[in-house]
C-alpha cells in the first residue's frame, strides 16, 4: 500500500550533508521534507508544520536526540507523530534507549535509500490506520 505523498516530514540533524541528502532523497520521493539542525528548531518548526513523521538524529547538540524523542513522546499534541531514530551507533544499548524513548523505528546511517523509503513509507501507513483501541500512543506508554 503506498501513502499519500503529500506527507510533510522534519529531519532534525546537524550534520548538513547526512541532511541534505536525506532530504533530496524524500522529496525525490513526493514527500514535503523540512529540515532542523537541533532540537530548539525542531520545536519552532513543528509548531509551524505539524509533521505527519519525523526524522530525529540521535546526537544531536544541546538537548540529545534521545531527549527530544522523550519530549516529543510526553507531549499531546506530539505524541502521535511517528519517529524514526537515526544514528551512526548500531549498539544494541543505543537502539533500545531510541525505542524506550519513544522512536517507532531506527534507521543506521550511512543508511541505503531504499531502507530509508521502506521505514517512512511503513510509519506513515502504520500513523494512518484507525486506532482500533483507540488508545493514545501516551496512554499505553504510562501503562
Amino acid at each position: 500500500m503506498m501513502v499519500a505523498r503529500q506527507s510533510h516530514l522534519l529531519i532534525v540533524e546537524e550534520e548538513a550533508t547526512l541532511a541534505e541528502v536525506t532530504a533530496f532523497r524524500l522529496e525525490l520521493l513526493g514527500f514535503s521534507v523540512q529540515v532542523a539542525r537541533n532540537a530548539e528548531d525542531a520545536w519552532t518548526l513543528l509548531r509551524q508544520l505539524k509533521p505527519d513523521l519525523m526524522i530525529i538524529d540521535l546526537k544531536l547538540p544541546g538537548v540529545g536526540g534521545v531527549a527530544l524523542i522523550e519530549q516529543l513522546a510526553s507531549e499531546n499534541e506530539t505524541a502521535m507523530i511517528p519517529i524514526l531514530a537515526l544514528s551512526f551507533d548500531a549498539e544494541l544499548e543505543q537502539v533500545q534507549r531510541a525505542f524506550n524513548a519513544g522512536a517507532a523505528d531506527y534507521l543506521v546511517a550511512p543508511y541505503n535509500p531504499t531502507v530509508l523509503e521502506e521505514k517512512v513509507e511503513k510509519l506513515l501507513a502504520e500513523a494512518a490506520k484507525p486506532k482500533s483501541d483507540g488508545k493514545h500512543k501516551k496512554a499505553l506508554q504510562k501503562a
